[in-house]
């Protein structure tokens, strides 16, 4: 029982510190490329920086005057499902913003190294934060709310969130600013993904073949990874058929093409890509 609890404890740690860094690399995106250049890129923090260039009011403080509100929105429609990590992500994140901004100066004035650039850091810090199971509050709650009063999506609710913010944007500063904006928030949301998933993409083999039995010994013998069989059937002869499932890395994809092929060329088969793969003989589960 200590064990367990010493281990949660580290964990809780651990999850903190990752929530933490990826506050400090979002903010940086913010204040090394965003907020100098106007470029709102949607969300809190892209209202917060038409807010300050409007009423010259601090970023991190405006994020967490507008945060609040939603937060306690959040709770009261949603229930309190935003938790600890939500406010910690909000308050670190709007703290390190105010303090780097009258540290750290802008590194160019280039429109679209800043939104490259911008969006990639951002999308960095924000991957990590989600990747500890955290949340820096704002476009996240927008959207549930948006969700649960229209039934909109959560993809939908998110691109009204941040289309708003950028429409603002395009009105109080310019259309081409609007339009670099648009790019970071593109560049954010690949960034996030590629971290949350890794650059590790594996891929997934469905083989259809006569020689079912004869192809999944030889994957099991030559390339040393599990194969699982499936039942189906063909939709047009309605003939019974065994499909073959096997996760395997990019680099093997030729090498088991060569395999069912030369045991059976008329062999159908299928690779696509898989993100994430856990479990023996792939990455464990965080």
């Amino acid at each position: 029982m200590k064990t367990k609890l010493k281990l949660s404890k580290k964990q809780l740690f651990i999850d903190y510190l990752g929530i933490t860094m990826g506050s400090i690399l979002t903010a940086l995106g913010l204040t090394l490329f965003l907020i100098p250049n106007k470029i709102a890129a949607g969300g809190v923090s892209g209202l917060a920086t038409v807010i300050y260039y409007l009423f010259d009011l601090p970023v991190g403080i405006t994020m967490l005057l507008i945060n609040i509100p939603l937060f306690i929105t959040g709770i009261k429609v949603l229930g309190a499902s935003f938790g600890a990590r939500t406010v910690y992500g909000i308050i670190t994140l709007s703290i390190f913003t105010d303090l780097f901004q009258p540290l750290v100066p802008a590194l160019t004035n280039n429109l679209l190294l800043s939104a490259i650039y911008g969006g990639v850091l951002g999308g960095l810090g924000l991957g990590l934060v989600f990747r500890f199971k955290g949340t820096t509050g704002g476009t996240d709650m927008v959207a549930r709310l948006i969700n649960h009063y229209t039934g909109m999506s959560m993809g939908q609710g998110l691109l009204l969130a941040d289309g708003f913010v950028v429409a603002l944007a395009g009105i109080f500063f310019n259309v081409e600013v609007a339009l670099y904006a648009t790019l970071t928030i593109f560049i954010n949301s690949k960034t996030i993904d590629l971290v949350q998933e890794g650059l590790d993409i594996s891929k997934v083999a469905l083989i259809i073949s006569r020689h079912s039995l004869k192809i999944k010994d030889e994957v099991l013998s030559s390339l040393e990874r599990g194969v699982t069989g499936l039942k189906g059937y063909g939709g047009y002869t309605g003939e019974d058929k065994d499909v073959l499932l096997c996760i395997i890395s990019r680099s093997e994809v030729t090498k088991l093409k060569r395999l069912v092929y030369n045991i059976d060329p008329e062999a159908f088969v299928i690779i696509t890509n898989a993100h994430e793969v856990l479990g023996e003989g792939f990455k464990e589960a965080d």
